[in-house]
């Protein structure tokens, strides 16, 4: 009797676990397709604990196209899959491994046929295969090139540097020629009267750069010191420059030289204020030395030749 109570027990189990659901199980919504066309893979987990589907992979000739994300249902793990196929034949979707805490468990694998998509070329018009269209060009396709883009950049810097240094250079070059010492005399006390200086009150100054004008011209043109000399020692040399006739001038010139020196060694040092007529005379007397003060020439046969001319 006990065996015959262990013999029931024993089958009621085993048919109770028959009726259960596999743990896991993989099922497609359709085993025939045509090239391009999609079939849909679902994978079901009969738990929601400690669960870890890994990625599908080993599809040979098949495609994912696309993966969603896995849903709980009915306490149960769904992950779905988009597959195609682009060459036509039979594939397996091979066994997936299923880890349920930490116990292995294996799908199913399943066989899909792709098919060939067949044409009626007496119904559809046949056209010529088209040539492969080119990708529209992207900032990437440049990047190697932008190394010579910048070399260049640099060479055509460097060369137009170059060239338009060179071209300052030589206008710095250019020198414009001096002008005479009289001519330069004049044109330096003419600018001295548009400064308006002593009108102004800056006598003390307007006296330093009308003798320095003199002083510079003398020493341009008779080759003396004059800028360094004191007043006494200019007009020494003067002197001793018109005993030897080394000067075309007279002695009322260096007169006026000397009385405009002082007056200005007045001025400077002195601190004396000349009225508005004596500066006045004092300019006046500056132009009339610059322009009755030169060195006397060499007479040349040419120059001896005019000045005959001008006796007869």
């Amino acid at each position: 009797m006990k065996h015959i109570l262990l013999y029931i027990c024993v089958f009621f189990t085993a048919t109770l676990f028959a009726q259960q659901k596999p743990v896991v199980t993989a099922e497609v919504d359709t085993t025939n397709i045509r090239i391009g066309e999609q079939l849909q893979f679902k994978i079901t987990v009969n738990d929601t604990a400690n669960v870890i589907i890994p990625k599908l992979e080993k599809l040979f000739g098949l495609e994912i196209v696309e993966e969603q994300k896995i849903d709980t249902i009915k306490n149960q793990l769904v992950k779905k899959y988009t597959l195609t196929g682009f060459d036509s034949g039979a594939y397996y979707i091979p066994q997936q491994q299923i880890f349920i805490k930490q116990r292995l468990y294996l799908t199913d694998s399943l066989l899909i046929n792709v098919a060939n998509v067949a044409v009626d070329t007496t119904k559809q018009k046949m056209f010529p295969i088209k040539a492969i269209k080119s990708e529209p060009y992207q900032f990437d396709d440049f990047k190697p090139y932008l190394w010579y883009v910048l070399i260049a950049l640099v060479i055509i810097g460097l060369i137009l540097y170059f060239i338009f240094r060179k071209k300052k250079e030589v206008e710095e070059k250019i020198v414009v020629p001096a002008l005479p010492p009289y001519e330069e005399a004049l044109q330096k006390l003419q600018q001295l009267d548009e400064k308006l200086l002593w009108q102004n009150n800056q006598i003390k100054e307007y006296y330093s750069e009308l003798t320095e004008i003199v002083r510079g011209y003398i020493e341009s043109e008779l080759k003396v010191p004059a800028l360094e000399s004191t007043t006494d020692e200019l007009i020494e040399t003067m002197n001793d420059f018109n005993d030897i006739e080394a000067i075309s001038t007279t002695k009322e010139t260096i007169k006026k030289l000397k009385g405009l020196l002082q007056e200005a060694d007045l001025v400077k040092f002195a601190k004396s204020k000349p009225m508005s007529a004596q500066i006045e005379v004092n300019r006046k007397e500056a132009e009339e030395v610059v322009t009755e003060l030169k060195p006397k020439q060499k007479e040349t046969p040419e120059l001896k030749e005019e000045n005959d001319e001008e006796l007869e």
